[in-house]
């Protein structure tokens, strides 16, 4: 394996390890928005210990995604000098901008969020709880404008020849609405707020299992299901839009995405296959037409193969391939779960098989979220900027064999303890559940928030 290699499976695993975490926090926000409103609305206390319970969880993830993300800005200088050096001017003016407009707003108000409880006006730490959510999505926004510009680069110029040409921009508001970030930016928040609401739907099915917290897993069960299954209903149509915007702006990832070898009329789907790269066929059961039918409302109009384009700008159809059809299992398993949660949801305590698969549905969403990302990743290569500069340009020219190994290596190490020790807090916050110490011991409610007002 050569250094360009090395560096992009590390990348990949410092990437993927990072995304276990911020899309939960974008997700897990919104929901506690609701929840506290709900209590300040009902003053039920219910509500209150919900949203109390939800923000607990949401400070552990935000500290896990804080301490992996600073990994991934020291890449771009080690890793990828060269392409730092070319899209700099570009990429680094929006990460500057995450920086500056949404990380600080998040971090600014966390702490009011997570210990303010009894400290503030209800209507102050209000506020404050909708600033973290605010400020956790523009931070996706930032983050998905700039791997937007990878994909589709807008609103630049080169300058320099050589290892000295960069790209600088010549029209800002071009490489903000660059042709895919828009839709892809509403197909990642859709994931990221299913993230947070199937982890509702597991932690409340555990609860039902245990007989414990009734309150938190009957009425968020139900809540949860009626949610998820709303926004995957959304999610279709979002990944639809985004389906067909792939086809126009990178036809060769398209192509990919279901292995279309060859340009031919009445375009199948593969619902289930096996990629043969020599003899360049997909084995498996599929739909006819059916990918002709979703791409340009026809049955009979092709769409492009991969025979198509040079050999040398193909993707690795099998990744590619894979990635993208579990992305829609994934999809499935999560709308199965929230059919079954509210066709049975009165009944719902003596459904264990339906609890036992809600627990673990937790995995749907997070498989969905990554295995989309590698799709989207992986289908651009071989180019970092896509039809600009090539993934081994942006290579650093003094990065050994030998130096990504061993970096490798510590980061597998350092990411299971990090990894260990997330699952044993959060082990921990979900076991002792909806109660706090600010609760008298004789279990009468007090009410933190009326108290302070009465002051």
């Amino acid at each position: 394996m050569d250094v360009t290699m090395l560096s992009r499976i590390q990348f990949a695993l410092n990437i993927t390890f990072h995304y276990l975490f911020p899309p939960m926090t974008i997700g897990l926000a919104w929901v506690i928005i609701i929840m506290e409103g709900l209590y300040l609305k009902t003053k039920n206390k219910d509500y209150y210990n919900i949203t109390r319970f939800l923000v607990n969880i949401f400070g552990l993830f935000f500290a896990m995604g804080v301490a992996t993300g600073f990994v991934q800005v020291f890449a771009f200088g080690n890793n990828w000098s060269q392409f730092s050096k070319f899209a700099g001017n570009v990429f680094g003016s929006l990460l500057a901008a995450e920086g500056i407009f949404a990380f600080f707003l998040e971090a600014g108000f966390l702490g009011i969020m997570i210990f303010g409880w009894t400290k503030v006006k209800p209507v102050t730490h209000y506020i404050a709880t909708i600033l973290v959510g605010l400020g956790a999505t523009f931070s996706a926004t930032w983050i998905v404008m700039a791997n937007s510009w990878m994909q589709t680069p807008a609103g630049y110029k080169v300058i320099g020849e050589g290892i000295h040409k960069r790209a600088v921009i010549t029209d800002i508001w071009s490489v903000y609405f660059n042709p895919s970030f828009l839709t892809r930016l509403g197909h990642v928040l859709l994931g990221c707020l299913l993230m947070a609401i199937f982890l509702v739907i597991s932690i409340s099915a555990y609860y039902i299992v245990k007989k414990r917290h009734q309150m938190f897993g009957v009425k968020m069960f139900k809540c949860a299901s009626i949610a998820a299954f709303v926004v995957l209903i959304l999610q279709l149509w979002s990944a639809d839009s985004s389906a067909r915007l792939v086809s126009k702006v990178q036809p060769v990832k398209f192509a990919a995405m279901e292995a279309v070898f060859e340009t031919k009329p009445n375009t199948p789907i593969s619902v289930i296959g096996l990629v043969d790269m020599e003899k360049e066929k997909v084995y498996g059961i599929s739909v006819p037409s059916a990918l002709s039918l979703l791409t340009y409302h026809n049955l009979h109009q092709a769409v492009p193969g991969l025979n198509n384009f040079p050999k040398e700008d193909w993707p690795h159809v099998p990744t590619v391939f894979y990635s993208y059809h579990i992305m829609i299992y994934a999809w499935g398993g999560m709308l199965l779960v929230a059919m079954l949660g509210l066709i049975f949801w009165r009944s719902i305590e003596r459904r264990k098989w339906i609890l036992f698969l809600a627990i673990i549905s937790i995995l749907f969403p997070y498989a969905a979220n990554i295995a989309g990302w590698f799709t989207a990743e992986v289908g651009r290569q071989p180019w970092i900027v896509h039809g600009v500069m090539r993934t081994a340009q942006g290579i650093s020219r003094v990065v050994n064999r030998g130096d990504v190994i061993a970096s490798l290596v510590m980061f597998c190490a350092m990411y299971a303890m990090m990894g260990t020790l997330f699952v044993f807090l959060l082990n921990k916050k979900i076991q002792k559940g909806p109660v706090f110490d600010d609760e008298k011991s004789d279990g009468e409610y007090r009410d933190p928030f009326l108290e302070l007002h009465n002051q």
